[in-house]
């Protein structure tokens, strides 16, 4: 496996543990974050593995669609396109995230996490 390959996927992983310890802290908003960073990050693994070039998006349907998950993947991904924006620039109504995310929807995120890199992993 590529060296690059190899990176993106221990960054991936890193993250997706940083998530499952900032749920187990009840830091929920900071969980669904690292949630799709995680996916995010698999993605791109293997979207470097397939087109050995990554291209700039945050957006994981975006990445999804390059490297053909599943179709019951997308719309996780799209789920999780949609956290990444409400955590990181908070402009969801009008509550802040770390009131906003709770314990059920984070735990719903980082399944999906554990999903995706899980594929991604076998997919590699």
């Amino acid at each position: 496996m590529k060296e690059e390959v190899k990176r993106w996927l221990l960054m991936a992983n890193d993250d997706l543990n940083s998530a499952r310890s900032n749920f187990k802290n009840k830091k929920y908003y900071v969980c669904a974050y690292l949630s799709h960073q995680a996916v995010e990050k698999a993605l791109k693994a293997l979207l470097l593995k397939k087109s050995m070039k990554l291209i700039k998006t945050h957006d994981l349907v975006i990445l999804g669609r390059q490297v053909s998950v599943p179709k019951n993947f997308l719309k996780k991904c799209e789920q999780l396109s949609r956290v990444y924006i409400e955590t990181k620039y908070g402009i969801a109504a009008d509550i802040i995230p770390s009131q906003k995310f709770k314990k059920q929807n984070s735990l719903e995120y980082l399944k999906i996490a554990n999903e995706v890199t899980k594929w991604v992993g076998k997919s590699i």
